[in-house]
């Protein structure tokens, strides 16, 4: 048999952590010391063609928000600088690459054009 007193000391041991365990504590648990932070995912796609053509999508989780946009290379070339050094030289590069492209269409487009007049001056003749 248990002695009195042993019996009364476990009782009372006993009883302060029912009590505790009973109240609703507030705050986060004391187990966790990380804040969850909710993120949120959207993806944004621009792509652009060797002719300079440039078009944005945006898309959240698997749900698209707009497509086919159609976006200028200045505008393409901000947001990127805006974005971060790192992504905008490459696509200055590219931007760079078609523009000269670009130039040089014009530059044969303009020879054909003179050729063109130089012929037709020569028929009215």
């Amino acid at each position: 048999m248990t002695n009195p007193e042993e019996a009364t000391a476990v009782t009372t041991a006993d009883a302060p952590a029912t009590d505790e365990a009973a109240k609703p504590r507030r705050g986060r648990p004391k187990g966790s010391t990380a804040r969850t932070t909710r993120t949120i995912e959207l993806t944004l796609t621009v792509t652009g063609t060797a002719d300079g053509d440039w078009q944005a999508e945006l898309k959240q989780g698997s749900t698209w928000l707009s497509r086919g946009l159609p976006v200028t290379a200045t505008a393409v070339s901000k947001a990127a600088q805006e974005l971060h050094a790192e992504l905008a030289e490459p696509i200055h590069a590219v931007i760079d690459a078609a523009r000269e492209q670009r130039a040089s269409r014009v530059a044969a487009l303009e020879a054909e054009l003179e050729q063109a007049r130089k012929a037709l001056a020569e028929l009215e003749e």
